[in-house]
């Protein structure tokens, strides 16, 4: 099975005044097509910086980091951009729903983001997918913390993405709904074969999955496979 992401020596250091973080020391790893990936470790551990690297959102310093084929070294913002848009699904903490639209309305306004057809009724599929067919036409507001991340799931799926980087997703929920997040993100990676590099504190959660990652301090410690359940 090929690697969709792989890491070489990879390294963030943060230049601020009068001193300088190094948020990841040199880390290596690969990531193949399907897997489902845990980043766990305590705050600081240099999980979200990761994240960000993987999506493109930020610039590593040094090191190798290819993703879908693509050496983000070498890449401009135009590209770098065009690849979150088209291939990388972003799910967050704190939703980052539009509390204006409905939630039928933010995933179609991640189809007009990503400069994809907005289609009305795929968008109405995706909501369906991840369980609020009955939720189409309610604000933010109007729902649950649960149902809010699952429209931020739904959003991230409106762009038919290889990848989802989900940052801490069951961070503001309780323990039912993180459960049920954390299962939706688990039948989306075992049932239509999408990757998932999810960052967490919830060692629960996380040893849920296939496979975790355990940083401390900028650095991997421990990289393990997980069976069973």
């Amino acid at each position: 099975m090929e690697n969709i992401i792989e890491a070489g020596d990879l390294k963030k250091t943060y230049k601020l005044p009068g001193e300088e973080i190094n948020a990841l020391k040199g880390i290596s790893f690969n990531v193949k097509h399907s897997e489902f990936v845990a980043i766990m470790g305590p705050s600081g551990a240099g999980k979200t910086t990761l994240l960000n690297l993987i999506g493109g959102l930020d610039n590593l310093s040094s090191g190798g980091l290819k993703v879908l084929g693509n050496e983000f070294s070498r890449l401009k913002e135009k590209d770098l951009s065009r690849i979150r848009r088209k291939s990388i699904g972003f799910v967050f903490q704190d939703f980052l729903l539009i509390p204006s639209l409905t939630a039928l309305e933010n995933v179609e306004m991640a189809m007009y983001l990503a400069k994809t057809d907005v289609n009305r009724e795929n968008a109405v599929n995706i909501l369906k997918r991840v369980g609020l067919g009955h939720r189409l036409k309610h604000l933010p507001y109007e729902l649950s913390g649960g149902e809010m991340q699952r429209v931020a799931i739904a959003r991230a799926l409106a762009i038919s993405p290889k990848i989802i980087l989900a940052d801490e997703p069951t961070g503001n929920l309780d323990t039912k709904n993180s459960q049920n997040i954390f299962d939706l993100l688990k039948q989306l990676n075992e049932e239509e074969g999408l990757t998932v590099m999810m960052a967490t504190h919830n060692t629960k959660l996380g040893y849920q999955s296939k496979r975790a990652i355990l940083m401390r301090d900028g650095n991997i410690e421990e990289d393990q496979k997980i069976t069973g359940d």
